[in-house]
This record gives C-alpha cells, structure tokens and sequence, in this order.
C-alpha cells in the first residue's frame, strides 16, 4: 500500500531499521493489496456512452504516463466511466482513486450511479465524502469527493498516501479548490513517481492544462449528442401578453413571462413533432429565489398536468432523487441553478430554456465588499447548458438573449482566482510551508492586487505580521510571537526563506487548522480568550452555513413574525443564540416534530441540520486545539468584543445622512433592511459583511462602543497630534490626538500630555 511505503524504507535501512517490523509490516500491507484485488467489482463498461470506445487507449495511456487530459463533450460519460477504466488499469489497488467534483450534489450523485453500474451498495468498492456526509472506507477502491475534501486532507496527508489515482473532473471550472490542487499535484508528481493524475475538461481550453502538465497528452472524446436546435427569443422582442404594463419593463420582470411562453412553444414544438410525454424542459435560472419564483409562476400559468422541481446545490436528498430517479409518465419541468450545466445530466431532457444569466461572486479588494451580481454567463457556459438536451434524441435550445449578445460575450469564465479573496490561500500556502502565493506555479497567477490584499487581511487579523514589525501584545491571544521554527515544505530540504508577511504568528497557525474563512477562525480564538467560546461556536457555525430562514414570496409577513420571536435588540448575531437556544429546548421532540416546528416558523429544516453538523464539527477542532470552553454564559459586551476580532474591515459610524453610515475605507454603506439595527440611531456598529446588490449593504450587525475597536485594533490604528500647547499649570505640553483605523475616525480628539518639561521652549 502507498501509505506503508515511507514506513517500510525507514524500517529497512538506516535508524531505524529492523528487519523483524519490516517483514511484519510488508506483509501485512501486500495482504492489503492481495484484499483489494479480490474486491475489485466485475466492471462492464456502458457500451452506450461514448467514452468507452476509447476505453483500451485511455488504459494504455493512464499506464503508459503520470498524467493524462482527457477533453469530453457533454454526454460523452467521463464522469462515470473514467474510475472503472482506471480500475481496468490496474489503479485503486495500492490506495483510492479519488475522484473530485467541484461541488458535493454531483459527488453524491455520480457516486451513486457509478455504484449501480457496478452492481453494488453505495459505501462498498464505490464510496463518497462530502462535508458533513460520508458513505464508504479506506477500504473502497473509488471515492468521490468535493474538490474542498481532498484540499483538506492535505493537512494530515502531504503527500497524499491515501491515494494512487486521482481524477480531477471538471477542471475547466477553473475554481480556487481546483487551480490550487493542479499546482500542488504538479510539485508532488516528481515525489511521487507512482501517482497518476487524470484531468478532465469539457471545453476546447485542454491545451493550457497540457501544457502546464509538461505536454501531458491529450484524448479527445466525442460526446453522444444529437443535433440540438437553437432558438433565439430575446426577452425585449418577445411578444408576451400584457407585457405593456410598466412594472414588466425590465428584464427581471419580464423573465417569468418570458420564461411561460417559451415552455409553451416548447410543448407545441413536441405536440407536432409527436412525442408530448417526452418533452421535459430544463430551465437555467441566477438564483435559489428566482428558481422558487419561477416554479411558483410556472404552477400558476403554466402548462396543466406537468410537475415542476426545482435543482440546486443545497436541495435535500429526497428532492434530487425525484429529479435522478424520475417515477415516469408525467411532463416535468426542472429550473436549476448553473449547478445543472456539468457532471449532473437530468434524465429525459429535450428542451433547454436559458435564461442566460448566473450569480458570480465577485470581490473588490479596494472596499473588502463582496459583490454578488448576476452575469451573463460565458459562451462555454452557455454550450454547456444547450448540450444538455441533445443527450437523449433531438433538443431545442431556447436563449432568451439575442444571438448577438452571445456572441459579445467572453469565451471561458474568468476563473475564480482572479476574483476572490485569497487570505484563506495564503495562509494554508504558509501553514503547508509552500512560502509565497507569487512564487506558486499556479495555472494562471493571480492579480497582485489581490494577494496583496489577502495578506493584509491576515496581518489585521493578527495572523501574520509585517516584514519587520512586532506585534503588539494587546492583538494577541494567548500570545502572538512569530514561529520560530517556520514550516518545511515537503518538496525542498530544509526551510524556506523569510515570507514576505514576515511569518505566522501563533494565532495564525492555530486558524490555519481551522478549514473555514480566516475571519471565522479568528473570531473562535477571540471566543475562547473573552471567555465566549460556547457562544461564539454558535454564531460561527451559523455564519459558515447558509442562513436558515426562509421568506416565500406569498407569505414574507408570516414568516417575518415568526423570526422576530428570535430578535434581540442590538446584535443580529443574538437571533442565532436565540434559536439555537429554542432548537435545543425542542430537540427531545420527534424527527416529525422537529420538522414542523421549522416549517411553522419558516426555517429550512436541510440549512437547521447543516448549522448543527458544522457546530458539531467546530466543537471538535476546538477541543483538537485544547481552547478553553465557559461555563458561565457569555456577557453582549465579551460576546461582541470576540466577534470584532474577526471584524475590523467592517466597521462604520452612522454620517449625518439618513441611513447612511461610513464604514472604513470611505465606503457609505446602509444597513440591511431585514437587520434589527435598521432605521435605528445606533451610532457605532459592526458587520459581518458588506455585500454589493443593488446597492452597498452592512449585514448582520451589532451595536458597539468605539473603546472596544481601540483595544481590538493595536498597531493597525494611525494616530494624528495636533494643536501642542504648554499647559503651564500642569508643567506639561499637552496635545490631542485624532485616532483612525483603514481610514475611518474612531477617536475625533483626545486629549494627550507630553513628558513634563522645564521650559514650555
């Protein structure tokens, strides 16, 4: 097994060797070996799809080279027959295939299916880990997984002996995960001589993923499509009933009309063509919220007798098996977000209706606000989205945009390096001993500006300090001294130099074994030093999760009493308390209980149990840390004073203007509308963050007192003297001093006495 091979090297030779350990130890793990080979499932690849005409060439090839690019259309079945072919290459024997997918419905999915077509349970040779949920073993031949897992894993297993294969699928995606990976493997390959690497893309753009793999070789293989139809229906030329009123002028409103009439031409266009139960229609919408408006829309106006699902990346399991696993005889309608454009094929679909748009999250390092705009999606997106209709026989691909706009639009998705935040990078580059993120063999290097950015993230969250500066005591937690000893990387004898962040501090290594956002980790530190930490776990998971309440359409003003049984005025941050307190009161009722007691207040019960498996899950890395948990519950001011840690960047002061506040940076933000904090004169107050939509909004907020930002700040505040005057009878010089932090005035005047002096000269 890869995992013994360090192991018996050491014990053969040198130090530590001793024969009687080596023979017990190598003969137990070729017995391992000899297990597998036994267990590996009788595969018959689906003689259907196309990829298995190239099966012989791509065993060849996966034996011949460490790595290979294989470039599949859609519907070529890459996905789920590249594990058996590896595993027809004699891959999976001495560790996993694993096998990454860029987001946790597709690894359930594909491992469900690539189980059936071996003829076993899920968890057996076939088995899957995603966060919070994993069925399977060390024992399973294949695993699927997200692309987050295998990252994480790269803290306990450097070089990862876990696995002899790893198949990255859908590598044209191009996300953060994804870039990092390939430019780990490509360090590791010439360490790891018996590692093979499978990349596979969907789009043309193999070339840069051969090149950046030293001319690795590349298999095209044709996808099983049929002749798909393309239909351009602007949604300003469509002539939609009614469509004179005003508030339908713009494209958001218009778009549920829109969408109506082009199911109905797509159901005429089955009726002539003669297969009207087999006309299911895939629609492509930006957001979870538009999906559920369009559904509603759809029931009310669209066509009789046709089901109507909805498919995105949370939808709890029992959904997606109605949209995998269809029961058959009805028409049905599926609205997905891009999360359908790849790696998951909807069963029976002819008709595709794109919309044309998708939610990019976007981030500006100048104002640290986080943008989320809906965007035209890339043309390689959208020839994912029409190609999957032409699957299972003819499709029509209906664009609700003009042919033009397609045509002005960028050929790939900008890739997600270049338009995020990257402190988390940084700081599991420097945690892994990987020294700068420039000197990193990335794909495609990311903008200066942004690293530049994420490291001065990390130095104001006391994770790194500044070449040449010391920091300050008051910052720390639990001390704040550099590392002394700076870790080695597993590719480079010895340590490597200096970074250019001046090193991690003890803070900064205890939030690198931390797998969330940087900020996050950082307020669990603050948690355990204020004596918070039971609380601040609380808030935390909620915050790493999607926010579990829920506001249909129709019935916004039920579910808004409902949550304000949670509020407490001042902190939105208390709402989580609130609830979980209520959650825990509750939780000796049954399952069935449980979920009507979140149906009755409007809360998601699939976001509920994500928020109690992410808190489950940081109470262990606490412990892991050894962090001091309270026994006494937690004070607003400590409470508040442990969050700030993680939040200095969003901080603001109510202006003059009506509800308008400036946050630091010389960003005007407002409150959101849904936060107890709205339309109230609270003068200082923090954020958890700053979004951009239709305009630039502080979300979920607490009050707090201007002292409480000078003692969290330290060295990050910029001090102005002015107006010196000799106070003759005190016998000192007196100044004032003006305190700012990124910009924003925290102290306007404070008085100051210099050293007493004899003379006021």
């Amino acid at each position: 097994m890869v995992r013994d091979r360090h192991r018996l090297s050491r014990l053969k030779k040198g130090k530590e060797a001793n024969p009687e350990k080596f023979q017990d130890l190598f003969e137990k793990s070729n017995a391992k070996v000899r297990e597998r080979i036994a267990r590996i499932p009788n595969i018959k690849l689906n003689q259907d799809l196309p990829v298995t005409q190239y099966a012989d060439k791509l065993i060849e090839a996966i034996q011949k080279h460490q790595v290979i690019i294989v470039a599949g259309e859609t519907g070529s079945g890459k996905t789920t027959q590249l594990p058996q072919i590896a595993m027809l290459a004699g891959r999976g024997l001495t560790g996993l295939i694993g096998h990454t997918q860029p987001r946790r419905l597709a690894a359930r999915s594909v491992s469900q299916r690539i189980a059936e077509e071996v003829g076993e349970k899920l968890g057996e040779s076939i088995s899957f880990k995603v966060r919070f949920n994993e069925q399977g073993s060390q024992d399973s031949i294949v695993r699927l997984m997200t692309d987050g897992i295998l990252l994480a894993e790269l803290a306990n297993d450097r070089f990862l002996n876990k696995y002899d294969t790893i198949i990255i699928d859908e590598a044209h995606e191009r996300s953060l995960n994804i870039d990092f990976i390939m430019g780990y493997l490509k360090q590791l390959l010439p360490r790891r001589k018996d590692l093979k690497v499978i990349i596979t893309s969907a789009t043309l753009d193999v070339n840069r993923f051969s090149n950046y793999f030293n001319g690795a070789p590349i298999f095209e293989v044709e996808g099983r499509s049929f002749p798909v139809e393309l239909r351009y229906r602007p949604i300003s030329e469509l002539s939609i009933v009614g469509s004179d009123d005003d508030e339908f002028d713009d494209f958001e409103e218009n778009l549920p009309r829109a969408v109506v009439s082009a199911v109905e031409e797509c159901f005429q266009d089955a009726q002539e063509k003669g297969h009207p139960e087999h006309a299911d229609i895939l629609i492509f919408a930006s957001t979870e919220q538009e999906i559920r408006e369009l559904q509603e829309t759809l029931q009310k106006f669209g066509p009789r007798h046709t089901e109507v699902l909805p498919l995105y990346a949370r939808l709890a399991l029992s959904e997606q098996q109605k949209i995998f696993n269809p029961s058959g005889g009805g028409r049905r309608i599926i609205i997905a977000t891009n999360v359908a454009e790849t790696a998951l094929t909807v069963p029976n679909i002819r008709y595709v209706i794109d919309s044309g748009f998708a939610r990019i999250s976007r981030y500006n390092y100048r104002s640290r606000v986080q943008r989320l705009p809906i965007e035209a999606v890339s043309q390689a997106a959208a020839n994912q989205r029409k190609g999957r209709c032409g699957r299972i026989a003819p499709g029509v691909c209906i664009r609700l945009y003009s042919e033009e706009d397609f045509m002005s639009r960028p050929e790939f998705t900008e890739p997600e390096i270049k338009r995020t935040n990257l402190a988390s990078v940084i700081l599991q580059m420097q945690s892994l001993g990987f020294g700068e993120l420039e000197d990193f063999d990335f794909i495609e290097p990311p903008d200066h500006r942004l690293v530049n950015d994420g490291r001065k993230l990390l130095i104001e969250l006391g994770a790194m300090v500044e070449k040449g500066k010391a920091p300050l005591s008051q910052r720390g937690v639990g001390g704040d001294s550099i590392e002394s000893n700076p870790p080695k990387s597993p590719f480079t004898k010895g340590g490597l130099p200096p970074t250019k962040g001046g090193g991690l501090t003890k803070i900064g290594q205890q939030m690198a074994k931390m797998p969330i956002d940087p900020r996050l980790a950082r307020m669990i530190l603050g948690g355990a030093h204020f004596g918070v930490l039971n609380e601040v776990l609380i808030i935390v998971a909620a915050l790493a999760v999607q926010d579990p309440r829920e506001r249909p359409a129709d019935k916004q003003m039920q579910a808004d009493q409902k949550h304000a049984l949670f509020r407490e005025a001042d902190s939105d941050f208390l709402f989580y308390i609130k609830l979980w307190e209520a959650l825990v009161a509750n939780r000796d009722m049954s399952e069935n209980k449980r979920r009507t007691f979140a149906r009755n207040h409007f809360l998601s019960w699939l976001r509920l149990r994500e928020w109690k498996k992410t808190h489950e899950q940081l109470v262990d890395l606490a412990q892991g840390l050894k962090l001091s948990f309270n026994e006494k519950k937690a004070n607003y001011e400590n409470l508040h004073r442990a969050l700030l840690t993680g939040l200095l960047s969003f901080i603001a002061n109510k202006t003059d203007e009506r509800n308008v506040f400036m946050a630091v940076r010389q960003q005007k933000a407002r409150i959101f509308p849904a936060s107890t904090l709205h339309k109230t004169n609270t003068p200082w107050v923090m954020a958890f963050e700053m979004v951009e939509t239709s305009q630039v909004y502080l979300r979920t907020l607490a009050k707090i007192e201007p002292e409480w930002i000078l003692l969290a700040a330290g060295d990050l505040l910029k001090h102005h003297y002015f107006e010196p005057h000799w106070s003759k009878k005190a016998g000192v010089v007196n100044a004032y001093d003006q305190i700012s932090l990124f910009g924003l005035i925290i102290e306007p005047r404070r008085q100051i006495n210099y050293e007493k002096v004899d003379h006021p000269a």
